[in-house]
């Protein structure tokens, strides 16, 4: 708080030990604890009490949410100079294509089924089962 060392405290307790004797030096230290003590709490009670009246909490929250929304704001500006706006071009949905009514289909020959005419059933004119 002070920025007193160890090596200074030493050297105020040797004097309060040769100014008050050992006697009464306990008893000084304690009630300069004990002042020390009251003061501070006076000052943190005050500290608070001025605080609490101006509304310290308050002003730092609004502050605090200014700062955010100046530095939201700066961040849009940056993307806007880094990213061109994109084009608002609308594009149709693809086409639904509904399969289409097949008619059933015969299968297609294969070399196996296909038999080569023969002379005899050329002149016949029955139908073969």
């Amino acid at each position: 708080m002070f920025g007193i060392s160890f090596s200074e405290l030493l050297l105020v307790a040797l004097v309060a030990l040769l100014v008050l004797g050992p006697e009464r030096l306990p008893g000084a230290a304690r009630t300069a604890g004990l002042w020390i003590g009251r003061i501070k709490r006076s000052f943190n009670s005050i500290k608070e009490e001025v605080e609490r009246e101006i509304g310290a909490d308050e002003i730092r929250r609004q502050l605090h949410n200014e700062r955010i929304l100046e530095l939201e704001r700066e961040m849009q500006a940056v993307k806007n100079d880094i990213l061109p706006p994109a084009p608002q071009a609308s594009v149709p949905p693809p086409p639904v294509v509904e399969p289409a009514a097949q008619a059933p289909t015969e299968p297609a020959p294969t070399p196996a089924t296909q038999a080569a005419p023969t002379p005899a059933a050329s002149q016949d004119k029955t139908p073969q089962p």
